[in-house]
């Protein structure tokens, strides 16, 4: 009995795959004051821990980007060059997004940092409101995601060449081009 052991690394990587995701919180992002919807989880791409930040890719627009651009002279935001963050439903200050800045926080420029202190969590799965303070936002490594990413695309340009051979070869019946 032949057996691809493709198939098998497939499986198994597919296995690992939903144990992963069944260890990943899905939430929203709410402003602590008054609710106001301001992410999700799928935007979030880690946390500054030395800002105490939940660092996002994304926001909802309730998260208003003031015009005004301030200069940090102090503490982590020192030398840096910033715009500050508000919820649109009560103004209250959520969080700040870095236009300029030292080499040590160059990764997150043109980012999304939320204050933990300033942001409650509706957890999905367990349909419960919690401080961000009380969660980790740890941030996966990069490669990880790339490697998937590229397994998927060359997943995906293999089966368009196989649809193309077949559309050359005449093999595609009328029913499957429709």
């Amino acid at each position: 009995m032949e057996f691809d052991e493709s198939l098998i690394i497939q499986r198994a990587h597919a296995l690992k795959m939903a144990r992963e995701a069944e260890h990943t919180l899905r939430m929203t992002l709410h402003c602590q004051q008054c609710n106001t919807v301001l992410g999700d989880s799928l935007g979030i791409c880690g946390e500054l821990k030395c800002m105490d930040s939940i660092v996002c890719i994304r926001v909802t627009n309730d998260v208003v980007i003031s015009d005004s651009m301030e200069t940090g002279h102090k503490g982590e935001m020192a030398s840096c060059i910033y715009s500050s963050l508000k919820c649109r439903g009560c103004r209250c200050a959520v969080g700040v997004i870095i236009h300029s800045a030292p080499s040590r926080l160059a990764a997150v420029r043109s980012m999304f940092l939320l204050h933990k202190i300033n942001i409650s969590c509706y957890i999905l799965n367990g349909s419960s409101m919690v401080t961000s303070s009380s969660l980790a936002f740890d941030l996966k490594p990069l490669r990880e995601s790339m490697n998937k990413m590229r397994q998927q695309f060359e997943a995906q340009l293999h089966h368009i060449s196989h649809i193309k051979s077949r559309l050359a070869d005449g093999s595609v019946s009328s029913e499957f081009i429709k």
